[in-house]
């Protein structure tokens, strides 16, 4: 069973990213349509981001692009697959490359509800 649509769901790091900039203090805000996804992040090492790619199934395939606070600008890919938690929310698990430097990791990130 495919986990529901992304669309308008709210997403933050679980942990900082050995490797990355994303963080615990960076909030995702996804959007979804027909197969489609993107999303704006932003917080802690992160200015300004931006994702762009497609979803199939609970997979989703990405190329990511984003400005650190330092002013400087960098960008990748990500391969992530779509979890529903016990209590409902999404979790993204990731595996993602720097396209414009060297590095690669994985990271999850998990769907933000008022309150959690």
């Amino acid at each position: 069973m495919t986990a529901p649509s992304l669309d308008g769901r709210r997403f933050r790091a679980v942990a900082d990213v050995t490797g990355g900039e994303v963080g615990t203090g960076t909030t995702f805000e996804y959007h979804e349509r027909d197969g489609e996804i993107w999303a704006a992040y932003s917080g802690g090492a992160i200015r300004r981001g931006h994702l762009v790619g497609t979803r199939d199934g609970d997979r989703l395939d990405f190329r990511y692009s984003q400005l650190n606070v330092e002013g400087q600008t960098a960008n990748g890919h990500c391969v992530s697959v779509v979890r529903v938690l016990d209590d409902g929310r999404l979790r993204l698990e990731e595996t993602w490359q720097w396209e414009s430097q060297p590095g690669s990791g994985t990271s999850v990130v998990e769907e933000v509800v008022d309150g959690t």
